[in-house]
Order: C-alpha cells, then sequence, then structure tokens
C-alpha cells in the first residue's frame, strides 16, 4: 500500500464533536463545540476537553471549573455546528439555538442542554497549558440519559440516540453496527468450547 508521509498534525478521526454548556460563578453561560474530548479514565470517570484560551468559554471554565459534555444527534448537528462557529461574547446561543438550559445533578453552576440524549457533569481537576490550546482535565460526577433510550429492562440502547461524528471537517451520522466489543474472539471461543463438548462426549 503506497502512502504519503505529511508533517506531524491533527489526524486522530472520526471524533464526536460534542456541545459543552458551562457557565461562571456569576451565572453567565455558554455552549462551546468542541471535537478535542475524549474519555482518559475509568477508575475514577474522568474526561478532557481542549479549548482555545482566546474562546470566550475559556473564561467561564477557569471561574467555575465545571462544564457539561451533551452528546449530539442528528437533531442537534445544526446547533453544534452553529454554536462552534459563533462566539457567546456576540450572541446568546441558548436563545438563538432556541436550546432549553437544565439544572445539573451534581454542579453550581454549569447547566446541561435539556435537548441533548445524554449529559456528563464535569468538574475540572486540573488545567494543563499545552500550546495552542489548553487541556481541561475533569471528573464525571453524574450522568443523565434521555429515558427514551432505555429499553424495557432498563438497558441503555445507545443506538436510539441517532448520535452524530466528525471527521476531517465533516459531520457524518453513524452507520451500520459491525459488532459488539470481543466480537472478534468471540466465535473463537465458542468454538474451542464445542469441540471441548464434542471430545468430552467421546471420552465418555
Amino acid at each position: 500500500m503506497a502512502k504519503t508521509v505529511w508533517r506531524g498534525g491533527n489526524m486522530l478521526y472520526p471524533v464526536p464533536a460534542v456541545m459543552v454548556s458551562t457557565a461562571d460563578r456569576d451565572g453567565r453561560s455558554n455552549i462551546i463545540t468542541v471535537a478535542w474530548a475524549g474519555t482518559v479514565c475509568s477508575n475514577p470517570p474522568m474526561v478532557s476537553i481542549s479549548v482555545m484560551p482566546r474562546r470566550f468559554s475559556h473564561a467561564l471554565l477557569c471561574d467555575s471549573r465545571e462544564f457539561v459534555i451533551n452528546l449530539t444527534s442528528r437533531k442537534l448537528q445544526y446547533a453544534c455546528d452553529w454554536c462552534g462557529v459563533r462566539s457567546g461574547a456576540e450572541v446568546d446561543k441558548w436563545q438563538e439555538m432556541k436550546l432549553t438550559p437544565e439544572l445539573a445533578a451534581t454542579l453550581s453552576y454549569a447547566p446541561l442542554i435539556a435537548e441533548s440524549p445524554v449529559n456528563l457533569e464535569c468538574k475540572v481537576t486540573k488545567i494543563e497549558k499545552l500550546g495552542s490550546h489548553d487541556l481541561f482535565l475533569a471528573e464525571i460526577t453524574a450522568v443523565q440519559v434521555d429515558d427514551a433510550l432505555l429499553d424495557t429492562s432498563g438497558k441503555l440502547d445507545l443506538a436510539r440516540a441517532d448520535l452524530t461524528a466528525y471527521s476531517h471537517g465533516e459531520y457524518y451520522a453513524l452507520g451500520e453496527k459491525l459488532g459488539t466489543f470481543g466480537y472478534s474472539v468471540r466465535k473463537e471461543k465458542n468454538a474451542r468450547s464445542a469441540k471441548s463438548q464434542r471430545s468430552g462426549r467421546r471420552s465418555k
């Protein structure tokens, strides 16, 4: 396979383009679109987001040290993009995009977006200056999930959320399911188990 070598750059795609809501301790709130967000630890549950210091939300994040990661569905994709190209210093994104700020369960300042199917409430534990962006490391203190995503047994069916992804400047709806975690070895394990059972029957 022939390949062209480019200089080092950010080419980790696809990624979730999430809507991050935050507020300062005086109640000024805003929504910022972040493509650089990710899970960094499972115990305790932690995530990180990267934000340029010149962004309006940066000062709000530093002041309250709280934010909410709101997962983006197909219905929210237009608002997600719009919030990423407009500044909260100039417009009220909540009002313009007709989004509803709702009180978080574990945060004192940052609201969540009621229309988002899943909301991750986060408290900042560390701010790391990296260069063009500052990294906000945070612990997830609560997760709110739309009841419509739960099946009759109460199990989460995230496919119902109709989530989207961002890849090299373009947004995509998630496609067909290719498998579940561990499917690559599941058939092998089943085959070994069946072979063992057959062998056991022959030895009796």
